[in-house]
């Protein structure tokens, strides 16, 4: 045993220090978990639509410049609440499935 990270550990942090100006100009709540990552904002109104359109894009053109492609499969719209105006979002050129829920790390939302 070492005190050095081998294996699947290391390659963990290093992705993280790959990916950690990510966020930078995002106005929404952008967590990064590993290999995922989630946006997060409210949309109660036009502007926060807005927002969070504006901050696909952003990470769109982050991923373009650093050579990396998010997993369209993986990407969904969660619209929880009732009401809820249900907006649409895109990716780059293609539009993102909603999902009533999803499971994340083992919980359901």
């Amino acid at each position: 045993m070492s005190d050095i990270p081998q294996g699947s550990v290391l390659v963990l942090v290093l992705f993280n220090i790959f990916v950690s100006d990510m966020d930078s100009g995002i106005e929404c709540t952008l967590s990064k978990i590993a290999d995922n990552s989630k946006l997060c904002g409210a949309v109660d109104m036009l502007e926060g639509r807005d927002a969070t359109q504006r901050d696909l894009d952003r990470l769109e053109t982050w991923a373009r410049a650093n050579l990396m492609k998010f997993s369209r499969a993986k990407c969904k719209v969660l619209l929880p609440g009732h009401g809820n105006p249900k907006h649409k979002y895109r990716l780059g050129r293609e539009w993102i499935e909603n999902s009533p829920e999803e499971k994340d790390l083992g919980e359901c939302w």
